[in-house]
């Protein structure tokens, strides 16, 4: 992820981070997923300047970033800003990046084509568990909702292939 944002950023790129960012230990944290109710306490301590809501060093924030956060829900674009920010910017394609395959980028990759937008999933730079389910999921899900790409594709085309490694 660290060298996909870093050739982004060489090619002119916009990166956008998607964060959650909890209201607080009285916030409003739904707690119907499973997995919101076995992390609400976790959660909770996750409030703006929590280590857990920044971008992972590695990969860090451009001085052209954007981090977007989110308060609420399983999904990181859903109800939020985020398509009409990118779509002010005159974005058209989003490459998307991140954990985890197994709910946020089917969710993003599927409301991001539902929004109109032309959408790449860079398949090395993404996680989920097991890592069978990953190769599933691209094979027989996300190849039907968008274009897959390695990092090394997406920074060949881009032309910043000497990027160096972070």
């Amino acid at each position: 992820m660290a060298r996909l944002a870093g050739g982004a950023r060489a090619a002119g790129a916009r990166v956008v981070h998607l964060t959650y960012v909890s209201v607080g230990p009285t916030g409003a944290i739904n707690l119907r997923p499973p997995l919101f109710a076995r992390l609400g306490d976790v959660l909770a301590e996750w409030v703006a300047g929590h280590p857990a809501t920044e971008p992972i060093p590695e990969i860090g924030v451009g001085a052209d970033d954007l981090v977007l956060p989110r308060h609420s829900g399983l999904s990181p674009t859903h109800g939020t800003e985020t398509f009409k920010v990118l779509r002010n910017l005159g974005v058209r394609t989003i490459i998307i990046a991140g954990i985890s395959v197994n709910i946020a980028i089917p969710v993003v990759a599927t409301e991001a084509v539902d929004e109109d937008f032309d959408v790449v999933i860079a398949t090395d730079a993404v996680a989920g568990d097991p890592p069978e389910y990953v190769a599933f999921m691209m094979q027989h899900t996300l190849a039907f909702i968008a274009m897959l790409s390695t990092v090394g594709e997406l920074l060949a085309e881009w032309d910043v292939s000497a990027v160096a490694r972070p």
